[in-house]
């Protein structure tokens, strides 16, 4: 049972260093008399891995054109229009001199209006598509993403990594022990027999 109980204790003790050990140390450590430099593994490797988790969601969870399909132009049209005649009212009122007569001001304005009911709602749409293929080529998800990840202080990522996974990690601590007490156990039993 000593044999069992000390597995499980180093067990246990050599899983908690091993997932800080994922983390830390922040900032390379180097020992001059082996040659050998020491760095958490995420630190180390936070920019391949923020590439990575950039390129998985944009491939595997949303890419634009999946944004894109949720924008809602449709819904938007009406509301837009009726923004723009507004805006046009607006600027019929304000900026034709003043000594032109309130009904040619709206003469003019049911003019622009009339060409706007006609023309506004495929322009919109003109100018959606436009926009769309604008976005799809000039919008990246994995770069957005791995310049967010990237942009991470060490210790946040640390914090938000660990947040996400503790529990997972708790049972891997748990993990250690359990099998360190079997293998004590077996070890005890061998030393036995």
């Amino acid at each position: 049972m000593f044999l069992a109980c000390v597995g499980a204790l180093i067990g246990w003790i050599t899983n908690i260093l091993a997932i800080k050990f994922i983390f830390r140390p922040l900032q390379p450590i180097q020992i001059p008399i082996l040659n050998i430099r020491i760095q958490g593994l995420i630190p180390k490797r936070q920019a391949e891995l923020a590439k990575s988790i950039g390129q998985i969601v944009e491939s595997e969870l949303i890419s634009m054109e999946e944004i894109l399909h949720y924008f809602p132009i449709d819904e938007s049209k009406q509301s837009i229009i009726s923004s723009i005649k507004a805006k046009i009212k607006d600027i019929v009122e304000k900026k034709l001199p003043f000594f032109i007569p309130a009904s040619f001001k709206k003469l003019i304005y049911e003019y622009i209006e009339d060409i706007l009911e006609g023309e506004a709602e495929r322009g919109l749409e003109e100018l959606a598509k436009k926009m769309m293929t604008q976005m799809k080529g000039n919008v990246k998800i994995a770069q957005m993403i791995e310049q967010k990840i990237n942009g991470f202080k060490l210790d946040k990522l640390e914090s938000l990594i660990l947040s996400i996974a503790k529990k997972e990690l708790r049972h891997i601590e748990i993990l250690g022990g359990i099998l360190g007490f079997f293998i004590g156990l077996a070890q005890g039993l061998i030393v036995l027999f």
